[in-house]
C-alpha cells in the first residue's frame, strides 16, 4: 500500500472515531414533559361533580346541566385523539380551563398549576375553544327583524321603565388590552391605554340584541357607532322598525328610538340627555330622569358582565387581536345564554344584582354588581363629545319631553322629587 493510500485510510479511521465520540458526548435529549405534568390526572371535573352544586356553579359560573349541554355542542370542534406518545387532554378539561380563564382572569401560570397542563398548551388550545363557544351560541344574540319583535321590546321598556317607543339601550366600553403584535398605535385610545371597543344594545331584560366587537381604540368614540352594520342599516331604514306613531294623547308622530348617553349623537332614532337648564323640576330634568331609567338597562348589563367574567377586571394580557375579540364575544354570548337558562339565570343574575327603584319615591337602589366591580379598570366608558343635532331630532326629543310632562305621560313622584 502506498504512503498516500495509507494516509487516506488513517484519516478515514480518525473521522469515524471522532464522529462516534461526538455522538457519545452529545447532550442527552431533554424531556418533553415536566415531571409534575407526568403525574397529572384529569379528575378535577369529577371532583366537582361529587361536591355540592354550589361549588360546581361557583367554579364554572353555570349549572352542571348547562356545562354539559355546551360541552356536547363544542366537543367535535375541540376534541383530539390520543397518540402512542401521550394522552390527549379531554375536551371537557379544555372547556373548563377556558371557562375558568374567562370567569377569573387568572394568568396562564395559575391555570397551569391548577390543571397540570403547560402554558404553551393553554395558549394553543384557547383560541380554538373560544371560537367553538361563539359558534355554538350564535343564535343567542339576535337582532329583531320584524315589526312584531321590535314592538315586543318597546312594550317591555314602557311597562318596566315608562319610556315608550324604546327598542333598546345602547352603550359602548373600551376593553383595555395589551398592545397586539405587529401594531403601532391603532389601539391607543384617548386615555393613553390600548383597547378595543365593545358596543352593545340591550333589551329590557338585560340581554344583548346586538354587539360589535373589535373597533380599534384610536378611532374616535363618536365614530365607533358609525362604523357598525347596525348604524348603516339604521340609516338605510333596513332594520324593520315599526312606523312612526303618536304617543297617547298626542298628535306628533314619533319614531321608535334607542336611548343613549352623551357619547352618542342625538338623531331621529337615538335619544340622549339634555346638557343644560337642568334646574330642579324643569321639564329637561324630568326627560333626563326618564331616559336614565331606561338607559340604566345597558349600564347594568355591562356591569353584570364584568362582575361575573372577571377577565374584564384588568387589561387582557393576550397579544393576538383575533383571540382578544373572541374572548369578548365568548363572554357576551355566555351572558345571554346564562340569562336565558332557567337553571342558571337564578344564580348568574341573583336577586338584587341589578339597580332597582323605590316606586313611591323614585330613589335608585344600587345593584350588587356595583360593589363587586368597584375600582374596575378593564372596562372604560366611551368619551362624551358635544355634537350639533339635526333639527328634526331636536323636535322629536322635545315631543318626548312634553309627553313626560303631560297628565297621561307623567309619573306620580316626578314633580315632587325632581
Amino acid at each position: 500500500m502506498s504512503d498516500s493510500s495509507l494516509l487516506l485510510v488513517i484519516s478515514a479511521a480518525y473521522l469515524i472515531i471522532a464522529s462516534a465520540k461526538k455522538r457519545s458526548d452529545k447532550k442527552k435529549r431533554s424531556i418533553w414533559m415536566k415531571n409534575y405534568l407526568k403525574t397529572r390526572h384529569f379528575g378535577i371535573i369529577d371532583d366537582l361533580q361529587l361536591d355540592e352544586d354550589i361549588v360546581f356553579r361557583n367554579f364554572t359560573r353555570m349549572s352542571r346541566t348547562n356545562f354539559y349541554y355546551l360541552l356536547k355542542k363544542i366537543e367535535p370542534e375541540i376534541e383530539k385523539q390520543n397518540t402512542r406518545f401521550r394522552e390527549a387532554v379531554p375536551a371537557k378539561i379544555k372547556f373548563l380551563i377556558t371557562i375558568r380563564f374567562l370567569a377569573t382572569g387568572d394568568s396562564f401560570s395559575s391555570l397551569m398549576y391548577l390543571f397540570k397542563v403547560s402554558k404553551q398548551f393553554i395558549s394553543e388550545m384557547l383560541p380554538t375553544v373560544l371560537k367553538a363557544i361563539v359558534n355554538a351560541l350564535q343564535n343567542y344574540i339576535k337582532l329583531p327583524s320584524s315589526d312584531h319583535e321590535w314592538r315586543s321590546i318597546a312594550e317591555e321598556y314602557n311597562k318596566r321603565w315608562n319610556f315608550p317607543h324604546c327598542v333598546g339601550a345602547i352603550d359602548g366600553k373600551h376593553v383595555v388590552i395589551q398592545k397586539p403584535e405587529n401594531t403601532i398605535s391603532e389601539f391607543h385610545n384617548y386615555k393613553g391605554t390600548d383597547s378595543i371597543v365593545l358596543l352593545g344594545i340591550a333589551d329590557a331584560n338585560y340581554c344583548f340584541t346586538y354587539v360589535n366587537v373589535g373597533c380599534q381604540g384610536r378611532i374616535s368614540d363618536g365614530g365607533v357607532f358609525k362604523n357598525t352594520s347596525f348604524s348603516k342599516k339604521l340609516e338605510k331604514n333596513e332594520l324593520g322598525l315599526p312606523e312612526c306613531e303618536a304617543l297617547p294623547g298626542r298628535m306628533m308622530k314619533l319614531p321608535y328610538v334607542l336611548v343613549a348617553d352623551d357619547a352618542f349623537a342625538l338623531s331621529e332614532n337615538i335619544m340622549k340627555p339634555y346638557a343644560t337648564d337642568l334646574n330642579k323640576g324643569s321639564p329637561k330634568r324630568v326627560f333626563n330622569y326618564r331616559l336614565s331609567r331606561a338607559r340604566r338597562i345597558i349600564e347594568n348589563t355591562f356591569g353584570l358582565l364584568s362582575a361575573v367574567f372577571r377577565i374584564f377586571r384588568k387589561p387582557i394580557e393576550i397579544k393576538v387581536e383575533e383571540t382578544i375579540v373572541n374572548i369578548v364575544l365568548a363572554c357576551v354570548y355566555l351572558h345571554n345564554f346564562l340569562r336565558m337558562q332557567p337553571d342558571s339565570a337564578k344564580f348568574y343574575s341573583t336577586s338584587g344584582c341589578f339597580d332597582n327603584e323605590d316606586c313611591s319615591t323614585g330613589e335608585i337602589i344600587p345593584g350588587s354588581w356595583r360593589e363587586i366591580t368597584s375600582g374596575d379598570t378593564g372596562l372604560r366608558q366611551l368619551r362624551s363629545i358635544p355634537r350639533k343635532p339635526a333639527s328634526n331630532a331636536t323636535n322629536i326629543r322635545e315631543e318626548f319631553k312634553s309627553y313626560f310632562m303631560s297628565e297621561i305621560g307623567s309619573l306620580p313622584f316626578q314633580d315632587k322629587y325632581l
